[in-house]
Order: structure tokens, then sequence, then C-alpha cells
């Protein structure tokens, strides 16, 4: 009898959250433009995925080609493996964009035509536009000038041509003399749409890509060559580039050398199209890749810039019907928010409820002359932010206004550097997060005189203070003025502003400080009041599960009879189902319109529940080397209401998989008898009933705390 396996692999189970988005654009279920957007959004997973994972294993594997993760498997072992399944999801990729979704929308009158298919009049468009718009954009550049192979721009994508002299040698200038390989690659500019609209009747909409234009019109770059061959390319290159924080006294500097070791990275992958073996076995050279980190498509190379296909305007019919967030019942439009949270505790659940109270908040406090101070945490945003424009005003009003900003939110490190700098010009303190950690907590903190003294406000989320993430990502956050939460409050923005010592928060839990050890209390709790009439009961919801501290936790409660369910979006390294070991774990995943965020934390201890919020998912990274926040959910109406939501995910028939012991992940569907349930749509639902109530002014309790 083997051994058992106590772990997933890390990178394998994440392919596998990417293959569970794939699964959603293969389901015949689901409207075809909505099945377009999951494939764009397989295509940008798998950039990141390669840029970072995938770029760390090599570094890993070259430095020391012994180490073995704890699934067991070496770094070498780890991208063959990578690459056998990666290739086989983009077949499957292509043939769901080729063969079902393409052809499908054609008869919906939406139509994508290649270059080859190009009707005489599409012909005469799209060279005149070439010639007019494309033409004066492109740089045409030879790649064998002094053995010199020009640098490929991480992630975009390129034309290459092999060219042939029209001219007999002898007659040639010298400057364009033949080489061995005449190979001439050409960037395609991102300052104008990739896709380009075609004139079309007016019952049809047709369209084309600019690569395509510039391949068929490739030979004008060229005059006295033709074109052998065409490839049309995009590479990934390595981004897993640490900061130096070490002997860099610039943290600001330091992170912009960081920025600038990304732009000139070695390349990891080479994805493209089918055209040209010659053109791939050049540039497998010159990059220095080998066959296995070569992905060929049979078609558009680049699936990811389709999004702009999935927002065309009359097709509604091929979207999913629109769910409306509505205004939350909590906050009367004719009340202070101050007089609504002096009263109790409230919950927002984004994108079901708006975030209008969050930005509302910020923008009433900045304004509001008796708001002295506002402290807050900033890890991403959005581009023209509200909450940044807020926090502006306020500090141009004279507020103390305090931002953390974390400079090392991954591929927003720009961004970041740009907005903090505006808010330093407006007046704000802004403290540039904490040496060789993320500040990836998400706490506002308020503090407002009042006829009774001083009042603190403070809101705790799960997810980013991001207004256009908050329309996709199901993030939920709490409102608050329970004093003991506001004392914490301010002695963890203490702690991370400057010297402070470390202090004990009372309510709060800090990563890296006592995080991770509440959460192991917490379940050994659950363990010793577990008896076999009462067994004890786990309920977490979260975006990963990597930290075998917690999963060998996890694997003793099970062995005590414990029962755990857990929701895990992506990567899952518990292995379930498996006899004296994770009997009693079952793990579920769902993928549905809006990218499950939230993480919610349940613990029965014997009849007195206790339920968290967390900006923490169960992972190394989260636990020990980020700066996080973990806060409880105190207010009876507030805690049920969770409770239930969290069992509602356990109830999807519809959209929800489950792993099973092998690493396999089955999608749950209902069973003869069952009602399909499916958990976003349940919830979505519940809160437009409660939205409609309020409407019709239908009398509502009064909450009292918990």
């Amino acid at each position: 009898m083997g051994k058992k396996q106590k772990f997933f692999n890390r990178e394998l189970s994440w392919i596998e959250f990417n293959a569970r988005v794939l699964d959603e654009a293969a389901d015949k279920s689901v409207p075809l433009l909505e099945r377009l957007k999951f494939l764009t959004i397989v295509t940008s997973n798998f950039d990141e995925f390669f840029m970072i994972r995938v770029a760390g294993l090599r570094h890993t594997a070259e430095k020391d080609p012994d180490w073995r993760d704890s699934s067991g498997l070496t770094a070498r072992q780890q991208l063959e493996r990578i690459s056998e399944r990666v290739h086989e999801l983009t077949h499957i990729q292509n043939h769901v964009l080729n063969k079902e979704i393409f052809p499908a929308l054609e008869k919906h009158g939406l139509t994508y035509v290649p270059a080859k298919k190009y009707s005489l009049e599409q012909k005469e468009y799209t060279e005149r536009l070439f010639r007019q718009e494309i033409f004066p954009l492109l740089t045409p550049r030879r790649t064998n000038d002094n053995g010199q192979f020009p640098y490929i721009t991480n992630l975009r994508l390129h034309a290459a041509f092999l060219l042939q002299p029209l001219l007999p040698e002898n007659e040639l200038p010298e400057l364009l003399k033949p080489v061995k390989e005449p190979l001439a690659i050409v960037q395609i500019p991102t300052s104008i749409p990739r896709v380009i609209w075609l004139p079309s009747t007016a019952d049809e909409k047709q369209f084309t890509l600019v690569d395509d234009i510039i391949s068929l019109y490739g030979t004008q770059l060229f005059p006295g060559y033709s074109i052998t061959e065409k490839l049309l390319f995009k590479v990934t290159c390595d981004a897993d580039f640490a900061v130096d924080e070490e002997t860099k006294s610039d943290f600001i500097q330091a992170m912009e050398e960081a920025l600038s070791k990304r732009e000139s990275a070695r390349a990891v992958r080479l994805v493209c199209n089918d055209e040209s073996k010659r053109i791939q076995a050049i540039l497998k050279e010159k990059l220095a890749l080998s066959d296995s980190d070569i992905y060929p498509t049979s078609g558009i190379v680049d699936i990811s810039t389709l999004t702009d296909v999935t927002t065309v305007e009359g097709f509604q019919k091929l979207k999913n019907p629109q769910w409306k967030n509505c205004l939350s019942v909590a906050f009367p439009e004719n009340q202070p928010l101050w007089a609504t949270l002096r009263q109790k505790d409230v919950m927002l659940h984004v994108p079901y409820e708006a975030y209008d109270p969050v930005v509302r908040l910020l923008n009433d406090a900045a304004s509001d002359p008796s708001v002295l101070a506002i402290k807050m945490t900033l890890y991403r945003t959005s581009g023209d932010s509200p909450i940044v424009r807020a926090l502006e005003k306020a500090a141009q009003n004279g507020k103390q206004v305090t931002a953390f900003v974390e400079l090392k939110a991954r591929f927003d490190e720009k961004r970041n550097i740009s907005w903090a700098a505006e808010l330093e010009q407006a007046g704000a303190i802004v403290v540039y997060g904490i040496q060789n950690l993320k500040v990836h907590a998400k706490m506002l903190l308020i503090v407002r005189r009042e006829q009774d003294g001083i009042q603190r406000y403070v809101h705790m989320s799960t997810g980013n203070y991001n207004d256009k993430t908050a329309r996709l990502y199901s993030d939920i956050s709490l409102f608050t003025t329970n004093v003991q939460i506001a004392n914490d409050a301010t002695l963890f923005f203490n702690m991370i502003s400057g010297y402070s010592a470390i202090q004990t928060m009372k309510n709060l839990y800090m990563a890296p400080i006592n995080l991770k050890s509440r959460l192991l209390s917490l379940i050994e709790r659950e363990i010793q009041t577990s008896t076999p009439e009462s067994p004890g009961l786990i309920i977490a919801k979260m975006n990963s599960l990597a930290h075998e501290e917690i999963i060998e936790a996890l694997y003793r409660a099970s062995c005590s009879n414990v029962r755990v369910l857990l929701n895990v979006r992506g990567i899952c390294m518990l292995v379930p189902g498996v006899k004296k070991q994770s009997e009693n774990i079952s793990v579920v995943s769902i993928v549905d319109r809006y990218l499950e965020h939230s993480r919610m934390f349940y613990f029965q201890n014997a009849g007195a529940e206790e339920l968290y919020l967390s900006s923490a998912d169960w992972m190394p990274r989260n636990l020990d080397r980020r700066v996080e926040l973990m806060f409880p959910v105190v207010q009876q109406d507030i805690f049920s209401a969770l409770k239930d939501e969290l069992l509602t995910y356990f109830r999807d028939n519809t959209k929800a998989h489950y792993l099973e012991s092998t690493g396999t992940w089955v999608r749950r569907k209902p069973v003869t008898g069952e009602d399909e349930v499916r958990a976003q749509e349940f919830l979505y639902n519940e809160y437009r009933k409660k939205a409609d109530a309020l409407s019709k002014k239908i009398p509502r309790e009064f909450i009292v705390r918990r």
C-alpha cells in the first residue's frame, strides 16, 4: 500500500483553477460572450503565472536542482508537468474558441474575419486603414546586426517576417546585402485598438484584428523584398524580481530599479501561431527556449485582447442577464452616515451591493469640518480612483491624512508610485509599506469630534479599496464604531507607521504576529471540544490554501471527528477524503460571473460560535510574510447572515466543483429531484429582495449587537 499523499503541488493546483475557468468557457449553458470572456481570463491568468511562478521555478531548477517541494517534486519535474498540462489546456482553449464560440457567434451575426477571408470591400478598407493609420506607427527591426537580437517586449504582440531580396545580390546596396537568415520583427502597436470593426450590414457585425492586417500587408514595410514566411508571436518574460530593501536607502528608487529589470528580463514562454516552423526555430534559439516552452495556437495568438468583443453593444442576448447592484439597505440616503454607524455595525457585500457607501464615507469625511484625521491602507486601487481623490481633498481641507501605500503590489507598482506622489503633493502623510513585508491589510480609520467627545469610525474589508474591482469581485466589509475594535485599529496604524513596539490587540489579529497562531488555536479548540455526540465544525472560505501548518492542523481536526467544509477558489494543497487523514474534509470551488474574493472563517466552538473576516488567505506569504488582518463579526444579524451565506456555497450544484483525493476537480450537478442552486444567483436575489423591501418601506426589525 502506497504512502498517503499529504500535499498537492501548489503550481499544478493553480493550473487546475485555470482549468475550471476554462470549463466555464466550454459550458454551453453560459451565454456566448460570457464564454469568450472566460477564455480571455484564462489567457491573462496564464500570462501572470508564467511571469512569476514558472520564472521562479526556472531560477530554482538552476540554483538548486535537488530541491523538492512538499509534494515531492523537483523544480524541473514541476516545469515538465506544467508544460504538459498547459499545452493540453491551450489546445482545449483554441478548440473552444475556433470550433465552438466563433461559429456560434457567426450564427448570431457577430463574425471574426481573418485576413484570408476578407471580401474585396474589406481588403480595400483594411489596406487603406493600414496605409493611413497603422503603417506610420510601425518600426521594422533587423535581427542580424552585429549578432544582436532585438529585445522582445514582455507580453507585446509581434509579427516576424522572413525576407527574400527581389534584386540579385550584386545589385543590392551594402546595407541590404542578404544575411544568413534575413528576419525582421515588427512590434504591433498598442496605441490603436486591436479589434478592428469592418464595414458590415445593419444586421451583422464583423471584426478582424490589427495583427491580421499587419500580417497581410507586411510586404509594404520591406520595399525590395518579398516575404517568404511570417509568424505572429508573444513572449512572456521573467517578472519574478524582488525589491532590494536591505541596501537601498531610497525605496522608490529600489522599486524603479526592480521594474527596469522586469522590462529587460529573459523569456520563459513563446506563444505563436503555426504559420512558420522556421521562424519558430529561430526565435527558440535566440530566446534560449526549449520545445516545451513554445505554445503554438491554431489562430489567434493573444486571446486576452478579445475583451473588446465581449463588451460590444447590440448583443445583450449573448451576455448574462444584468445583475444591477443595489444600494445598501443599511444606509438611508436621507440620514448622515455618522448617525447610521453610531447605532449599529453595518456589513457591505459587493458587488451584490453597490460600493457607494465606502466612497461616500470618505467624501463626507473630506468635507466635514468635524473630521480631524483619516488613516487608510492602500494596496491596489483603480486608475482614476475616487478613493485617492477623496483623500487628496481631505488633506487639502486640513485633515490629518495618513495613507499606507504598498508599492510592492505586483504589476501595480508604477500606478501606486504615481498616486502616492499626488497624495504627498496634496499634503497627506504617505508611508511606503514596511521593509520586507507587504501591507495587504484593508483598513480605514476616521477620527471625528462630536458632541460627546472623539468618535472613531472603522472600516475593514476582505478586498481592496478599488471601486472598479468592487463591481467584479465578491468581497465583504464591515463598518463599525465598536470602541474595542477602534482601539485596536489605532494600535494597528501606530505599529505599521513607525517604531511602535508590537502591542497586543484584543479583537483584531495581525499577520505576521499572531494571526496564524490564532487560527491554529481556533482549530485546536475545535478538536478539544469535539465529541462523537456533538462533532466540531469548521467552515472556511478563501482564495487559496497552501500553508502546511494549517493543513496539518485541519488533518488533525478531521481525525478528531471535526467536520471541515472548505470553499477554496484557487490553489488547494490539502488532499481531502483520505482515510485516517482527511476523511471528514470536503473542498468546493465556485467559478461564476463574479470572482470569489472574500475570506470568511467559522468555528462552531461547542455552540459558542465565532466567525471572522480577513484580508488573508491561508498561505505562507499571507500568514508569514505580509501584514494582514482578521477581525470578528460580533453583531447578531450580520453573524447569522454571513453564516447562511457560507453554507450557501456548499449547496451550489451548478457552478461548484468538488476536489477529489486524486487531485481531480469534478463539477457538481443536480441529482434527480434536486432543485438547481447557484450560489451567486441566490445571493443576488436575496440582496435584491432586501432592497425591494426597503423601497416599499417595509419596517425593519431593531438590531442589537451580538
